[in-house]
């Protein structure tokens, strides 16, 4: 599931200053749909969360030649990216830290089922069946679409926490503080949404 880097932040920043206009165009493609989400986690509509995004792609712009280097682009701008829809949402009146927002979902599997060692640590030890068949590379078209349906299906803390750390490879600890989670609620909304992502596509696989 994890997007691999647009490219060597070095070199990322340096076409960033440089108006690459194919550099930003990659960067849009590959966060917004991620900054979406989270962003809606803070203010009342999606049209305030779209908004708030664009609002962060222009921080982006301006502030790439000022930025230090201290945090990697991506890190940096889902912080330009927090920070807008705080203010967005205080000017709303709704603001909700995503530590405060219980789903109401206590959904799981069992812990067993996913890696507890090495570089896949917490993913699930079992593909589905049907990725083995010969219509693989067909399969596996369909099969990406489903798990994006997945994704969009959950709630809205479970799909930043998931989005962030499964596919864009964002560490817990950053997650953490870029969504003001603590480190036990990150590990509990992460195991959830991989837990209903599993769910979903099991039954998706079943009915095949």
């Amino acid at each position: 599931m994890a997007t691999p880097p647009i490219a060597d932040d070095l070199e990322l920043l340096a076409l960033l200053r440089a108006g690459d206009e194919d550099a930003f165009a990659t960067l849009m493609d590959t966060y917004y749909a991620s900054m979406l989400h989270v962003a809606r986690g803070y203010v009342s509509t999606h049209e305030a969360a779209e908004d708030v995004v664009q609002d962060t792609f222009l921080g982006v712009i301006r502030g790439i030649d000022s930025f230090e280097g201290r945090s990697t682009i991506k890190t940096w701008m889902f912080r330009i990216l927090v920070n807008r829809a705080q203010t967005r949402g205080e000017r709303e009146g709704r603001v909700r830290p995503f530590s405060s927002i219980d789903d109401g979902s206590g959904a799981t599997v069992d812990p067993d089922r996913f890696r507890k060692s090495g570089r896949w640590a917490g993913f699930w030890s079992t593909a589905p069946s049907r990725t083995e068949l010969p219509e693989a590379s067909a399969l596996a078209a369909e099969f990406g679409t489903r798990l994006s349906v997945a994704i969009e299906s959950l709630p809205t803390t479970q799909r930043a926490v998931l989005e962030l750390r499964d596919v864009h490879g964002v560490g817990s600890q950053e997650v953490c503080e870029l969504l003001d989670l603590t480190e036990a609620n990150q590990r509990v909304l992460l195991h959830r949404a991989r837990a209903k992502v599993r769910s979903l596509l099991e039954s998706y696989m079943a009915a095949g």
